[in-house]
């Protein structure tokens, strides 16, 4: 039931992103979007009662999935380098064209 409110952030993400003008906020729109996939991830992969995936002697049948945490973790990663790329292209941006609004980077509407 959680995967819903996971779900919501993701979409969240996906109306700043098309809704902004402002470059630091749609980054800030692909970090929530990323936040909430990778959330909804885990828990698709959280398994109630499981264990850890170590063989031992005793046998346990019910465990936990450690593929969709790997991948989270990495994603994370990925993430955090979009994200700094990201600070350094805008940064480029506004010290080039003097703002970070797309519309007046592009020098307006054509009205």
């Amino acid at each position: 039931m959680i995967q819903y409110l996971f779900l919501a952030l993701f979409f969240v993400g996906i109306y700043g992103l098309l809704s902004s003008k402002n470059l630091i906020k749609m980054l800030i729109s692909l970090n929530l979007l990323e936040l909430g996939l990778n959330l909804f991830i885990i828990s698709i992969g959280y398994v109630k009662g499981g264990n850890a995936p170590i063989i031992t002697l005793e046998s346990v049948s019910n465990y936990v999935d450690p593929l969709p945490q790997a991948l989270v973790l990495t994603a994370i990663v990925i993430g955090f380098g979009t994200t700094a790329l990201g600070l350094a292209f805008i940064r480029k941006v506004y010290f080039e064209k003097g703002s970070i609004e797309i519309d007046e980077i592009r020098g307006g509407s054509d009205d």
